[in-house]
């Protein structure tokens, strides 16, 4: 399988994986951007992918820049659908209270990952199958 990648911009960074094997393409940040502490940004990475037909693509943090720095995704992990084709940008918060956080381009600020989807048909019912959870919701486990 192939990932096809667009470059929007000629300083934007291909993803890559930090080591082979790894699940996560590194995204990269086209531009500076600096979050306030508790602010958000749409952070541009100048590329569009053609996610392959029966995947998607996960957007995921980066622990790194979570432990170190409280940055976290807004929306995670964020959904790339099949049919998308557009610039891919990353929602970033600083859940830092007290310190600014600056992005300089390059950085590898999230990572993309391909997960196979299924696409069931969906059908109304009367009722559901009956289960041994039921309708418990949140601690309904006990824990």
């Amino acid at each position: 399988m192939t990932l096809r990648v667009r470059r929007l911009d000629e300083r934007a960074a291909l993803p890559t994986r930090a080591y082979p094997g790894d699940a996560g393409l590194d995204l990269r940040a086209l531009e500076r951007a600096t979050l306030a502490p508790g602010a958000r940004a749409g952070v541009r990475t100048g590329i569009a992918v053609e996610i392959p037909p029966g995947r998607a693509g996960l957007v995921l943090p980066r622990s790194g820049l979570a432990a170190r720095h409280g940055i976290a995704l807004v929306n995670a992990p964020g959904l790339i659908d099949s049919g998308y084709r557009g610039e891919l940008v990353v929602l970033l918060l600083n859940t830092d209270r007290h310190a600014e956080f600056t992005i300089a381009p390059g950085d590898r600020i999230a990572q993309l990952v391909l997960v196979r989807i299924e696409t069931p048909a969906v059908v109304e019912v009367d009722t559901l199958a009956a289960s041994q959870r039921g309708a418990g919701g949140f601690g309904s486990s006990g824990a």
